[in-house]
């Protein structure tokens, strides 16, 4: 049986990609900062019928992540998939007028979605290495693609969020390192983007995002059940390829 970590898991994205992969018959471990919120999710999965485990994990405490890490050997012994889907948008709530950026959401942003899918990613690889096939998902995005940021004839061009965008083009940056550094190895990395999801990561998203969390999770899935041939290393959407 496969199994698969999900972070931010209890909504969102990560709770329609948990389903998504239970359904497939993995058994999906949910992984959120609240203990209560992630054990009534699990509950709420469970009753659908899917396998389903509670692990309590901040993505940016070390302390957190290393417990994490001990009670997922403890009990299941390795996984198969890490899928690094917290992530935060604070620059999409902010009312304070900056030149161009604050440095303070600049390393808020950092820290959850770089620092913080570095961290989980680098506790979690022995556990991954025991796997016959092992996937890491990092939950990216086209705007931070540099490729679309630079191209007027981009639907992105116009969006300028520059902590987010920088943060998720220093996780694409990771994806091709990592994809480098397990090459000898049966763990195949991706970087995903999900699209414009009607999720909370922007006060406005579920009024005028055109994807749901259950057709962005497929994506995600994709990634996490590649094939043995397919390569490492891409950042792919609904569509296919995405250019860096």
């Amino acid at each position: 049986m496969t199994t698969a970590l999900v972070t931010g898991a209890t909504r969102g994205l990560g709770l329609a990609t948990s389903r998504a992969l239970a359904r497939t018959g993995a058994r999906v471990l949910i992984a959120g900062r609240a203990r209560t919120v992630t054990e009534q999710v699990v509950d709420g999965l469970r009753q659908e019928g899917l396998d389903a485990h509670a692990v309590q994990l901040d993505v940016t405490s070390p302390d957190s992540i290393q417990a994490a890490v001990k009670q997922v050997e403890r009990r299941h012994g390795h996984i198969d998939v890490l899928v690094n889907n917290a992530g935060i948008l604070p620059e999409a709530t902010d009312a304070t007028e900056h030149q161009f950026g604050d440095p303070y959401l600049f390393r808020t942003t950092f820290e959850t979605n770089l620092f913080g899918a570095v961290a989980v990613t680098e506790a979690f690889l022995p556990l991954l290495r025991r796997s016959t096939a092992g996937r890491i998902v990092n939950v990216s995005s086209t705007m931070g693609s540099l490729h679309d940021q630079e191209n007027p004839d981009s639907a992105y061009y116009q969006t300028v969020v520059p902590a987010y965008q920088s943060s998720k083009a220093a996780l694409n940056s990771v994806t091709i390192s990592l994809a480098k550094t397990l090459a000898d190895t049966h763990i195949k990395v991706t970087s995903v983007c999900p699209g414009f999801v009607q999720t909370d990561l922007t006060p406005f998203s579920r009024e005028v995002a055109p994807t749901t969390a259950e057709q962005a999770a497929r994506v995600v899935v994709t990634a996490a059940t590649l094939p043995a041939d397919a390569k490492s290393g891409t950042f792919i959407d609904s569509d296919g390829l995405v250019a860096w």
